[in-house]
């Protein structure tokens, strides 16, 4: 039997911290265990991707006490922000650990500067991105070998099909309440269609951006909709199912996403996807032979939201071609098994590497030298 030793943020399980990454990291864990991997899971405390000393300080205790050659997958979330751990003048931990990222989002620029993330890709043996436009970003932004960067997409699981309402006006957004993921585009593109009958759902987490949330429901307010806006915090598990199974679409208004695990949630559930065209969305959405199982819109635009918004209650053989197309996805939508198998080939294949010399890695931005 192998073993993984698998970093993650403490909380993984909580609902009250539920996230893509969470719930990923969670599926392909209990995955790689049904396929016979001894997993252990080292959760580290800290306010990640922004760690304090203290968290870092948890993180170095932690690999500190691994034996020479441990096979240590990391996710990014915590890697990307770990420069002083995982990759520190002296080498020894890139000779000692065989390690792999997982990178779900690149923060480098961003959250972290470009030079610590590419640091840390140094110290892999390989990466797993949980997208294909995930790994094109990294293979734009870095100078990294492109056989050692894999993509390991989302599963999904099987979900009951509701009964879908004539008008198709139960509308679902489901994710943390924040600017990125684009809440306030869907409430003003709400407000211009408030002679239709429509109900929306905001699901997700509402303590990551109160202020935000705050902005929300005075937003609503003045547009007369609140009462047609529902905010009922995050959902999990067959609550969850219960949302998408009430939905007539769903929507994804995000300014920026990396993959949305939201979208193959919906259709799973026979639920179509009305999404913005950026980051791994139209991959998420994916395609079918009767067409799109939804619509895709530019992103940060309240008016091309409202548009698709307005052709999909309004056009009743658009809203019977595009649930045709989602239960047709549903069909084809890979499981979390298909992810688990991908993670462990990477897996096996830095497990059998003779060495202990990681991946070199350049960033664009610093002329060609090494971070």
């Amino acid at each position: 039997m192998s073993t993984v030793r698998v970093v993650v943020p403490a909380g993984i399980d909580d609902p009250a911290r539920v996230s893509g990454g969470n719930r990923y990291d969670r599926e392909v864990c209990d995955v790689l265990r049904t396929a016979g991997w001894d997993v252990v899971e080292l959760a580290v405390e800290g306010s990640w991707p922004r760690p304090d000393a203290p968290a870092l300080a948890r993180l170095a205790l932690a690999l500190d006490a691994l034996p020479d050659g441990a096979l240590v997958l990391v996710d990014g979330l915590i890697a990307s922000a770990a420069r002083a751990v995982l990759a520190p003048p002296s080498e020894q931990l890139r000779r000692r650990l065989r390690l792999v990222v997982l990178v779900h989002m690149v923060f480098g620029g961003d959250v972290v500067p470009e030079r610590d993330e590419a640091a840390v890709l140094s110290v892999a043996r390989a990466v797993v991105t949980t997208s294909g436009w995930t790994r094109r970003r990294l293979l734009e932004r870095y100078a990294l070998p492109a056989d050692h960067v894999h993509v390991a997409s989302p599963g999904s699981d099987p979900a009951p099909l509701g009964d879908p309402a004539p008008h198709g006006g139960r509308l679902l957004c489901v994710g943390t309440l924040a600017p990125l993921k684009g809440q306030d585009l869907l409430l003003d593109a709400l407000a211009t269609l408030a002679d239709r009958p429509w109900r929306c759902a905001l699901v997700g987490p509402l303590d990551r951006d109160p202020r935000f949330v705050a902005a929300l429901i005075r937003r609503a307010t003045a547009a007369g909709i609140a009462g047609r806006v529902r905010m009922p915090g995050p959902r999990t598990g067959t609550a969850l199912q219960r949302e998408y199974r009430d939905a007539d679409l769903l929507v994804v208004p995000s300014r920026a996403e990396t993959y949305g695990m939201v979208v193959p949630e919906a259709l799973a559930a026979g639920v179509p996807v009305l999404a913005t065209a950026v980051g791994g969305l139209p991959e998420a959405l994916g395609r079918t032979s009767c067409g799109l199982p939804g619509l895709l819109v530019p992103p940060d635009d309240a008016a091309a939201l409202a548009t698709g918004l307005a052709r999909w209650l309004t056009d009743d053989g658009l809203r019977h071609r595009l649930r045709d197309a989602a239960l047709r996805r549903r069909e084809g939508l890979p499981g979390w098994r298909r992810t688990g198998e991908c993670i462990g080939r990477v897996l096996v294949a830095v497990a059998a590497e003779p060495d202990l010399s990681g991946i070199r890695v350049a960033s664009h931005t610093d002329g060609g030298r090494w971070a």
